[in-house]
């Protein structure tokens, strides 16, 4: 597994500001005082996937919330335990919500479908009216895209009926945005439902997923130490060390010796530890959610990222 020593600094991240100063005109004409350099702002978007995926995840979520740390949360409203996350999620209406458009079920003994339902969008199930397990799978069944639209359409459309308030969208498992055909549907639900799209906003992008569990924390403070000014995304996946999420198996990562309960529960333990808060406040981090990075930067400010898929523990800045 790759670990914090793959994380370096992204080329080309950002610069100091320009420094304009005065010319004296006339002797007796005192000089403007000499502007200092100084460095652009560093924001983090901490970004929490598969919330409504189940039950223990929910849990986690609460937890992070109890932390008091800003972040944005993108929720499964394809999955049986979305209620419950709506339901914690409506009493913090600070945290920004985002719709993680499903287009997988990747676990081995749980299982969940289309919102839309197996008989109209038959070309994104299997024979058991399930979501296919990968992003391979769904490429070789060479699904309908409008069958696509149509899925993420009622996606969307539960979530807002959910009266919670959306912000944005992004993809779980990266499947809505492995294609450019796919990508661009996702840009047009964007612009019909007037919602941001995660990576959209020229972030530098990571995840710990990949790190064993007894070396998150340190990779994620390394990562808060190298990211330059800019905005930084950190996608994390939250849970708990629990019976639930250990009886878990990804079908695409069967041989994972730590399991998703020993990952899950240590990237809630990182992103809740001291050293966290202290990294970022010593970095000169400001802490926001997508919510108001829309506000700041406005829907009109996105554009595609050049890459179409996937995230790695080295920090990359779409071109």
């Amino acid at each position: 597994m790759p670990d914090e020593s793959r994380l370096r600094r992204a080329s080309g991240q950002g610069s100091l500001l320009a420094v304009v100063a005065g010319t004296a005109i006339a002797c007796a004409v005192s000089l403007p005082p000499v502007a200092v350099a100084a460095e652009a702002p560093r924001h983090l978007v901490v970004r929490c996937d598969d919330v409504g995926m189940c039950h223990t995840v929910n849990l986690a979520v609460r937890k992070l919330i109890a932390s008091g740390i800003p972040f944005s949360t993108s929720v499964m409203f394809a999955c049986p335990w979305y209620l419950e996350a709506v339901e914690i999620l409506a009493q913090h209406p600070e945290i920004s919500v985002g719709v993680h458009l499903t287009l997988n079920s990747e676990w081995e003994q749980y299982k969940w479908g289309p919102v839309r339902g197996r008989s109209v969008v038959p070309s994104l199930v299997d024979a058991n009216g399930h979501f296919l397990h990968s992003e391979e799978a769904f490429a070789a069944r060479a699904p309908d895209l409008r069958e696509v639209e149509a899925e993420l359409r009622a996606q969307i459309e539960r979530a807002i009926a959910s009266g919670l308030r959306i912000d944005y969208l992004d993809a779980h498992m990266q499947t809505a945005y492995s294609t450019r055909e796919l990508r661009g549907l996702v840009e047009k639900l964007g612009r019909d439902y007037g919602l941001g799209i995660s990576t959209y906003f020229g972030e530098r992008s990571a995840s710990l997923w990949d790190v064993a569990p007894e070396r998150k924390l340190a990779t994620l403070l390394r990562l808060i130490r190298e990211s330059g000014p800019g905005l930084t995304l950190l996608v994390a996946h939250l849970g708990l060390d629990d019976e639930e999420m250990t009886g878990l198996v990804d079908t695409n990562y069967p041989q994972d010796p730590f399991r998703v309960g020993r990952h899950r529960q240590a990237e809630l333990d990182a992103l809740t530890s001291p050293a966290f808060r202290a990294a970022v406040a010593a970095a000169g981090f400001e802490l926001v959610t997508y919510r108001q990075v829309i506000e700041r930067k406005g829907l009109k400010a996105m554009a595609a990222p050049e890459q179409l898929s996937g995230y790695s523990t080295e920090l990359k800045r779409p071109k």
